[in-house]
């Protein structure tokens, strides 16, 4: 049970504030049918129903949005990992995700400077030549103000806010139980795959609290951009002040990406190349690289002389292995060539055969949509607009993207719709064809050939020098009767929890059987205390019984109740 396996008396507390803000916006059924009222009530605590349906003529996705507005960092940053999921929410679930932004009032300095002289070593102005003490931006987990190094060389200093790990690592406590429970408990959530989101989500929320591994990220891209696209520029990092909870970068002295006005031929500035070069920098972070800006958005981009583009805030990153790319260039190839059987097989593999699937159905799908591009010209192929038509195929199908795809699809729509704001005439498409094909030109050189097929011959060679162990192994078990073979049941836990709860109330009936024949007897032998004119024992055991059959009536309709509701 939820309640009684929470940490700690403040997870108690964030939880009812949790289903506090559920409540006032339009979800206190869902809190009743999950049973968590109840549970409150017994742990000394109690929701505010006065205003449970005050929202409750907002649409679901807007009720949503303002719910994890209202709970917080946590809940926001969760809010971003589900707009990136277009493979399990419709277009409207995520043009209202997209409107949450991390914008949150600046802490003061001096709530910041405890921490500052532990990580630093003295004062901010002590440290550094100049330091800003008005923020220059401030987001839930991190603010960030400009500095100069005694050097001469601006910086901008990237604090994390005191005490947020401890908040936001409290919050996934209780998300993960309330994920599990949401899917235990309400079967229509059950396609969202509650429990899958919160650990993608944890996952990326742990990394982001970093500030150092962030940076060491941000360098591993520069590394890859050096040499072949020198016009893309990623701030330096300054590792002497660099810690897990502050990070010392370049200032970027540029046109931010919002300011398209300003982006004109007077300043220097060639629109069509900057939307060229900005593709061309994230297809080969995603299909050369393995490791991409996951959320490159205006906010986190910067224009500068020369058309040279500066990437910042590397704190959501995607990562992609070798075989994943692979499995990419057959998709992106598939949807721009149109090979229809391609794009199907690739998406089954990444989605594996979910049960009651039908495999004829959506390879019939795919090829039509795929289909319906034939003929089309490359430079009126939309590829955003068409991974979002794929990721709409497979919501259908009940089927769910791996988390590394979903921002990756993700980052491509938003690169696309940057590029769009750029030129007008920019295509996604013709800008990707190319990099693909020489991508796949080089894997299929005769060196490539040569080491991958050497990288097999090694692994096949490994698994016949082990073989026989592994058979030996297997037999001497099965000699001594330790052979195990492991079977998994789908919703078995489920079903045990039932029987458990059913041995229980035939059990109780058992006892209050008992505890009338028992009374009953009692009821005749003379003698002894009374109670109001009757044998006491035999009075109380009736009482008792009564007391029991109440308890046990009460929990077999609310049984019933909760399987109505389902």
């Amino acid at each position: 049970m939820l309640i009684e396996t929470l940490d700690t008396a403040r997870d108690l507390g964030r939880l009812k504030e949790i289903l506090g803000v559920m409540v006032r916006h339009g979800f206190g059924d869902t809190v009743r049918r999950l049973g968590l009222a109840d549970r409150l009530e017994r742990a000394g605590q109690a929701l505010n129903w006065a205003h449970a349906a005050d929202l409750a003529r907002v649409e679901p996705p807007v009720q949503v949005r303002l719910a994890l507005e209202e709970l917080g960092p946590t809940f926001v940053k969760f809010d971003q990992i589900l707009a990136g999921r277009a493979d399990l929410f419709s277009p409207e679930w995520i043009a209202e995700f997209e409107k949450l932004h991390s914008q949150v009032p600046a802490v003061p300095l001096d709530a910041l400077r405890p921490q500052l002289r532990e990580d630093l070593g003295a004062e901010p102005e002590e440290v550094f030549a100049w330091f800003d003490t008005t923020p220059l931006a401030a987001a839930s987990i991190a603010q960030v103000h400009r500095a100069r190094l005694h050097g001469g060389t601006e910086v901008v200093v990237k604090i994390r806010r005191p005490s947020i790990a401890d908040t936001i690592h409290a919050d996934l406590r209780l998300l993960q139980r309330l994920a599990a429970l949401a899917e235990a408990e309400l079967p229509a959530l059950k396609p969202y795959r509650p429990q899958q989101l919160v650990r993608e989500f944890a996952r990326s929320l742990r990394r982001e609290l970093d500030l150092a591994g962030e940076c060491r990220q941000a360098e591993r891209i520069a590394a890859n951009m050096a040499e072949a696209l020198p016009h893309i520029v990623i701030p330096r990092v300054h590792w002497a002040y660099t810690r897990e909870r502050i990070n010392v970068q370049d200032f970027i002295d540029g046109t931010p990406g919002s300011a398209l006005a300003a982006l004109t031929p007077e300043a220097g500035f060639n629109r069509r190349v900057l939307a060229q070069r900005g593709a061309q920098a994230v297809i080969k972070m995603i299909v050369e690289d393995g490791l991409f800006h996951a959320d490159p958005h205006p906010g986190n981009v910067f224009y500068l002389p020369g058309n040279r583009i500066a990437f910042i805030d590397f704190g959501m990153v995607g990562r992609l292995s070798q075989r994943r790319r692979d499995e990419l260039l057959q998709l992106l190839l598939g949807l721009v060539e149109h090979q229809p059987q391609v794009v199907a097989d690739v998406l089954l593999d990444w989605t594996g055969d979910a049960p009651g699937l039908n495999l004829g159905q959506l390879e019939t799908e795919v090829e039509a949509f795929v289909d319906q591009y034939h003929g089309v010209p490359l430079a009126q192929l939309s590829l955003g607009q068409m991974l979002a038509d794929v990721s709409a195929i497979l919501r259908e199908h009940r089927l769910d993207l791996p988390p590394d795809l979903a921002l990756l699809i993700k980052a491509f729509i938003s690169l696309e719709g940057m590029g769009r704001n750029l030129d007008p005439g920019f295509h996604m498409a013709t800008e990707t064809l190319p990099v693909l094909q020489q991508v796949v030109r080089r894997r299929y050189r005769p060196e490539a050939l040569a080491g991958r097929a050497w990288t097999a011959l090694r692994r096949v060679l490994a698994t016949a020098e082990q073989l026989p162990d592994d058979i030996g192994r297997l037999l001497r078990n099965a000699r001594r009767g330790h052979l195990q073979v492991g079977i998994e049941l789908a919703h078995l836990k489920r079903v045990g929890d039932q029987i458990d709860r059913s041995a229980n109330r035939l059990a109780m009936a058992l006892v209050i059987a008992a505890l009338i024949i028992g009374s009953s007897i009692v009821m005749t032998v003379k003698g002894g205390p009374t109670l109001f004119g009757l044998p006491a024992f035999g009075f109380l055991g009736f009482f008792g019984a009564v007391v029991c059959g109440l308890w046990l009536v009460r929990a077999i309709w609310r049984s019933s109740h909760h399987r109505d509701d389902d």
